[in-house]
């Protein structure tokens, strides 16, 4: 058994999939954290591929899909507005050809049948004992998670974009970090790539946004360069207010906001939660020497208007509560910074963890509360 890290670029990483091989990926978080995920591609997944992600990775044992092949499938998704939580459907077992479902033997029979190109959704029956997870559009560039990392690097291995994933767990039943993640790769021989460099090869040869406009305007904290972006996979466009300029060795005040009609018009706020509003954002980016507001255009459904309502008004949730689609589109965020040549970031916001921001060449250094 070798005794060193397995490390592979995405070109070889992808090819050790495409062959048939498990790999580890290594997914690092904007607080320094590293996290593994053992993954397969879908269709070359065996028993033994199961096996070894119950009884050695010992994490839950997930199926990235596509949103169209879940749809395709008629899997909905298990709650709605998950916000920065992994948003899995319901749960699925192949309708034929199984036992009890959940012998390593069945949950690769229904791995195969759900991304089988015969299949329908009459296949399936739920719940059962596989677990997809719904991968954003535009993969990695739109969300950097486990889903699209997985269904991704199946991608571009010239694959169905579907993998069986599980995170790695430690002795104690936590998650692997640090030399426990290393030592895994080692004593199992798996290829072990990062996330963020799948995202830098991604970006190397595609995008998911394009410029569409530019130039000057006045606002009412003086002026800032306007930035059009188009989302290629829907139409929307987006916008990027900057001043200063930005260069990616210097650090940069950035808002990345999604609007909402409460918070940004009325100047709701609820009781112990502050918040960064637009003008609140504008202002404070206006009073920096270099800076962005990048407003993502996500207009609320009726169903998200209404719960966020009640919960100003101190009711019970309803059932479909806010999207929160801020976490679910840093991706998109992101590669408008990176095409604006942002590097360091001060951010407006609560000190979440954002994975994989390397991979766009970013780096938060700071993070900014209202006041």
């Amino acid at each position: 058994m070798t005794e060193t890290l397995n490390y592979r670029d995405p070109e070889s990483l992808i090819s050790d999939l495409r062959h048939g091989q498990m790999v580890l990926l290594l997914l690092d978080d904007s607080g320094g954290g590293v996290t593994g995920i053992v993954t397969i591609a879908a269709e070359l997944c065996e028993a033994s591929h199961i096996t070894f992600m119950a009884r050695q990775a010992r994490g839950l044992i997930c199926l990235g899909l596509t949103r169209e092949r879940c749809d395709y499938l008629h899997l909905p998704l298990m709650v709605e507005g998950q916000g920065d939580t992994a948003p899995f459907t319901l749960s699925i077992e192949a309708a034929e050809g199984i036992e009890t479902g959940i012998s390593a033997k069945d949950r690769a029979h229904t791995v195969r049948v759900a991304v089988a190109s015969q299949t329908s959704a009459a296949d399936l029956v739920q719940p059962g004992h596989i677990f997809p997870v719904a991968a954003e559009e535009g993969g990695l560039l739109t969300r950097a998670d486990r889903a699209e990392a997985t269904t991704d690097l199946a991608r571009l291995a010239g694959l169905f974009p579907a993998a069986v994933f599980t995170e790695v767990l430690d002795e104690t039943g936590n998650m692997a970090r640090g030399d426990a993640l290393e030592q895994f790769a080692v004593r199992h021989e798996l290829p072990v790539g990062r996330v963020s460099e799948l995202i830098d090869h991604r970006l190397t040869t595609e995008g998911t946004i394009e410029r569409v406009r530019q130039g000057m305007i006045q606002t009412s904290h003086g002026e800032f360069e306007l930035t059009v972006y188009r989302e290629l996979h829907h139409g929307s466009m987006h916008l990027a207010l900057s001043r200063g300029s930005l260069q990616s060795d210097d650090t940069t005040m950035v808002r990345v906001h999604v609007t909402s009609a409460l918070r940004d018009l009325v100047g709701t706020t609820l009781e112990g939660q502050a918040t960064w509003r637009f003008d609140t954002s504008l202002a404070e980016i206006a009073a920096s020497e270099r800076g962005v507001l990048v407003l993502i255009s996500r207009p609320e459904t009726a169903e998200e208007l209404l719960a966020s309502v009640d919960r100003l008004l101190g009711l019970p949730a309803t059932e479909h509560a806010p999207s929160q689609a801020g976490y679910a589109s840093i991706g998109l965020g992101a590669q408008i910074l990176n095409d604006l040549g942002v590097g360091k970031i001060e951010l407006l916001g609560a000190p979440l963890k954002y994975n994989a921001l390397a991979g766009f060449g970013l780096e938060v250094v700071n993070f900014v509360a209202p006041t």
